[in-house]
């Protein structure tokens, strides 16, 4: 294991071993007052949605406020430098995807450690990937297109939604374990990605679920795989990564919520507790499943241990992809 993964995985153990020293009863007299849910996103999109609709919820539960703060920017750094930055009391909250787990390897310079600054509180929701080919390639599935990247090395291209990107990571991991090399085309959105795929110009790419599951529905792109464990049930033909024989790609993407360093841990236990009440609503977990996420709720020690886990495979997929670190 590379040095830097190690540190990663220490400055993670240490920083859950701090948050469940011994804390003061806090829980018994929180919250007194508005409860903050920052998004390090623009509001209207999938996570800011999601926020709205836990906080809702939790707002019933918890008999206090609870508002959603969109501060995008940054690449999703803003938000978590605010949190990181404030009072670690439980007022304060961080709304954050996977790509929370790649920020320490993908950045040479960050206002805050996004490792031993938080306390991973609870998994949200997880979802999985599309993966889409070209209608233009005769491959109809993984297997069939691995084996044209081995015949004809560097032929093929994938594209992603831009340089240190989750698609673009999980793209990178998929090719270590095919063991092929295919060539990366940077886009600047899903849209321009998926178009790259219907003209032919890439024959490759990781999908979002909605977006990924509409065009192949449409007979626009080909499934090829999906991550996870299972198969979608929107997609039920299409076999996932693991069927084909590529193992390592059953964990798909998250959404996580995440305390200040130093947030007494009764109060990160209640947090939780709330927040599994509120996925477990009939409502809420209608709206979730009919969106294609899954919702998880689990306990701070299982998240940290699948946020510790994902770090050390973000770091090894972007050392191995000599992906160039951000300014």
């Amino acid at each position: 294991m590379p040095v830097h993964v190690r540190r990663l995985w220490l400055a993670v153990s240490l920083a859950v071993a701090a948050a469940g020293a011994a804390q003061p009863a806090s829980a018994q007299s929180w919250p007194n007052r508005t409860v903050r849910i920052v998004v390090p996103y623009a509001p209207g999109g999938g996570v800011s949605l999601l926020a709205q609709t836990l906080g809702t919820k939790m707002q019933e539960l918890m008999k206090q406020p609870v508002i959603v703060d969109n501060r995008p920017g940054a690449g999703g750094t803003l938000g978590a430098e605010i949190v990181a930055k404030s009072s670690a009391d439980g007022y304060a909250f961080l709304l954050h995807t996977s790509a929370m787990s790649s920020l320490s390897s993908l950045y040479s310079k960050l206002p805050f450690d996004p490792v031993s600054d938080f306390i991973p509180v609870s998994m949200v929701v997880s979802t999985q990937f599309v993966i889409a080919g070209s209608l233009k390639t005769p491959a109809t599935d993984l297997r069939e297109l691995v084996a044209v990247a081995k015949e004809k090395p560097g032929a093929l291209n994938y594209g992603s939604s831009g340089p240190g990107s989750t698609l673009h990571l999980f793209a990178e991991l998929f090719d270590s374990i095919a063991g092929v090399n295919l060539v990366h085309i940077p886009y600047r959105s899903d849209a321009a990605m998926v178009t790259s795929l219907i003209t032919g110009d890439t024959q490759l790419a990781f999908l979002p679920q909605a977006n990924g599951i509409a065009n192949v529905q449409a007979n626009l792109i080909r499934g090829l795989g999906v991550t996870g464990t299972a198969r979608m049930e929107a997609l039920p033909n299409v076999p996932t990564a693991s069927e084909q024989g590529f193992k390592g790609l059953e964990i798909g993407s998250w959404v996580g919520l995440f305390a200040p360093r130093g947030t007494p841990y009764d109060i990160v236990q209640a947090v939780q507790r709330h927040l599994a009440a509120a996925l477990a609503d009939p409502k809420v977990h209608d709206w979730l499943s009919s969106t294609g996420q899954l919702a998880v709720g689990n306990t701070p020690g299982e998240f940290a241990e699948q946020f510790r886990a994902d770090v050390a495979r973000f770091a090894k997929v972007i050392e191995r992809s000599h992906i160039p670190k951000l300014d």
